[in-house]
């Protein structure tokens, strides 16, 4: 099923781009007009309505035409930067490490909470009144019925594959009825309303739940969290000219800041998103997802038995967190426990 909705994504990427007929502008060349791709974590609708007053803001303080390239189709939003349909955007992390590698993405910012939490945590949830545990969820007896995130969600499914599934040694395929793939907003409506026995999530998806008043997160009950994941990066293509980078740049790093009416309003438009503001980052802001990464090969080089393929992981995720580590410490941070 997650393969299948996969492949289907990346068709329908392919179709959206040749509908555009817009050719992209040369690399380097200076522009007047950038392309800003959104993640549809809820119905594109809603997400225009939560960005509108943000990409104006844009518009203003750089003097770009900035247009909006909404999915919620991760591969789309991947393969529309790989294009250069898209110049620049706001990813998750598996998604970003992606756009990273196959797509000329390069991260310049990143999204901080505006509750001070610095960072979200991936859930597994059920209906309140479920009496589901995650024992029960592992029992893997095929009588329930699963919702799971886009394939390179990170928090829709790479975190519960790395700290629940592959651990236990199951697979969702092989542990559920069925398993329906869906975004954060899909997935928990259908928990609250009984069509799921339970789905994967996060907290920043239920905490904008219950902000916009929709009621679906008082239907629910959180069973499982997974350690604290980083907030979300913003991309730009690495070939964006200069003069256009550090007009978004600037526009990022300074937005909502300060104390006037204008940021106060600023920092209530980005609330919408459960986002509080941005900070400055580049790729080792992906290490945290890219050890998670390696987490999941090493469990599944596990269950082969093989022992060059256990070792090869082992050396590969022992590279990474020791390029963690070292990040952390010129940045000042105490080393994660991730």
């Amino acid at each position: 099923m997650i393969r299948r909705t996969l492949i289907a994504g990346l068709g329908l990427a392919a179709l959206v781009l040749a509908a555009c007929g817009e050719k992209p502008a040369a690399p380097g060349a200076a522009r007047d007009t950038v392309t800003f791709s959104i993640l549809s974590t809820e119905s594109a609708q809603n997400m225009e309505g939560y960005w509108k007053p943000i990409l104006a803001d844009m518009e203003k303080s750089t003097g770009l035409k900035v247009k909006p390239f909404f999915s919620s189709n991760y591969s789309a939003l991947i393969v529309a930067m790989g294009a250069k349909q898209t110049d620049l955007g706001w990813f998750s992390n598996q998604s970003g490490l992606e756009a990273v590698r196959r797509s000329g993405g390069e991260v310049f910012a990143r999204t901080f909470d505006p509750t001070g939490h610095d960072g979200y945590k991936s859930v597994i949830i059920v209906p309140a009144d479920s009496k589901l545990t995650l024992q029960d969820l592992l029992k893997c007896d095929r009588t329930l019925n699963f919702g799971i995130g886009d394939k390179k969600s990170t928090s829709g499914t790479l975190a519960p594959m790395t700290y629940v599934f592959i651990p236990a040694g199951k697979k969702p395929e092989t542990c559920f009825k069925t398993v329906l793939s869906g975004n954060h907003q899909a997935n928990l409506f259908a928990v609250a309303n009984g069509k799921l026995d339970a789905a994967t999530n996060n907290t920043t998806s239920l905490r904008l739940n219950a902000i916009n008043g929709h009621g679906e997160a008082k239907r629910i009950k959180v069973i499982w969290e997974s350690p604290t994941l980083p907030e979300d990066p913003i991309i730009w293509r690495k070939d964006l000219d200069p003069v256009t980078k550090e007009k978004l740049r600037q526009f990022f790093l300074t937005y909502a800041q300060g104390d006037s009416p204008e940021a106060v309003r600023q920092r209530a438009d980005l609330a919408r998103l459960s986002i509080g503001g941005f900070k400055p980052a580049d790729d080792s802001h992906l290490l945290v997802v890219r050890e998670m990464e390696a987490l999941e090969t090493l469990g599944l080089a596990r269950e082969t038995g093989d022992q060059a393929k256990i070792a090869a992981a082992q050396t590969a995720l022992d590279g990474i967190r020791a390029q963690r580590v070292a990040a952390e410490a010129k940045a000042g941070l105490v080393p994660s426990a991730n």
